[in-house]
């Protein structure tokens, strides 16, 4: 779990770096939707509206007190959004090595070593989705499988946690996997051996607050969990008329590539973004200012 309490965490995230460059492009996306708030104290004045020094300091005392309290899930949902981008960026590493491997004869070896990127993309993508989801239920004090839940409350995203999906949708689906990236995960999903997916690091990174009582029904739990939120996906994508060259095409305000390395691109992304980590910890702050101004 991590070391430093909420109000540390939220004066730490970043204004501007490879990251926020990203999630900007993603405002043609969701206008309007997403400010990147930074620092504790103003987060607190922009969710409550309040300017009151005193309030705002009982505010996030409150805030503090709720994140430490082990028996709430305010730090088990912290620790997944941080863990799926820490593995992210090792297996982005991995995929590139790959795709290397693919170009260069003397790195044939590589390919032994590395997961193939398609199915590598998928599995995470799909990874990503159950953490969005255990995290959830973990901010919200319900049961960790409450698939219903989480995908009744959806169309109520907004803001970071939004913009969060809102990425996982361009960054981790459209951009690696194509047009058709909800087919393929759902025929990946179905043919994977529970013992490939061990074999995953995004997996292993946060299989144990995934809910079920070994590998076979994780991954049932996981096909499960995307099978139940598809049809939102989908929607959302298509309502923006969402494609491979549209989000490309406003990455390239700030990173040069060619249409023909869409593949390298996604895994450029996961490599240098902690985009999960980052809305992760907006989405703690606002949920536990709101309880704190609430109980104040």
């Amino acid at each position: 779990m991590s070391k430093k309490v909420i109000f540390e965490l939220v004066d730490q995230l970043p204004t501007n770096n490879l990251t926020i460059r990203a999630l900007k492009t993603l405002d043609r996306v969701i206008p309007g939707e997403w400010e990147n708030t930074v620092g504790f104290d103003n987060t607190i004045r922009v969710v409550t509206g309040e300017s009151d020094p005193a309030l705002i300091q009982a505010i996030g005392e409150r805030a503090v007190v709720l994140f430490n309290d082990k028996s709430q899930g305010y730090q088990n949902a912290l620790w997944l959004y941080q863990k799926v981008d820490e593995a992210d960026k090792a297996l982005g590493t991995a995929i590139l090595a790959n795709k290397l491997s693919d170009k260069v004869p003397l790195m044939g070896w590589v390919s032994r070593l590395t997961p193939r990127a398609q199915k590598a993309q998928t599995i995470d993508l799909s990874i990503k989705l159950v953490v969005e989801l255990v995290a959830f239920c973990q901010i919200n004090g319900i049961p960790g499988d409450s698939i219903g839940d989480f995908v009744q409350s959806l169309s109520d995203y907004s803001g970071e946690s939004l913009m969060r999906l809102t990425a996982l949708i361009c960054f981790d689906g459209l951009i690696p996997l194509g047009p058709h990236f909800l087919s393929s995960v759902t025929e990946t999903l179905t043919n994977l051996p529970p013992k490939e997916l061990t074999a995953n690091p995004v997996f292993n990174r946060v299989q144990n607050l995934i809910p079920g009582q070994n590998p076979a029904s994780k991954l049932a739990f996981m096909g499960e969990s995307f099978e139940a939120t598809q049809g939102w996906i989908s929607d959302f994508t298509r309502d923006r008329a969402l494609t491979p060259e549209k989000v490309a095409d406003n990455l390239k305000t700030f990173i040069d590539f060619t249409e023909d390395k869409l593949d390298y691109l996604g895994a450029l992304l996961d490599v240098s973004t902690n985009y999960y980590e980052h809305t992760g910890i907006q989405t703690l702050a606002r949920r536990l200012i709101e309880r704190a101004f609430a109980e104040t």
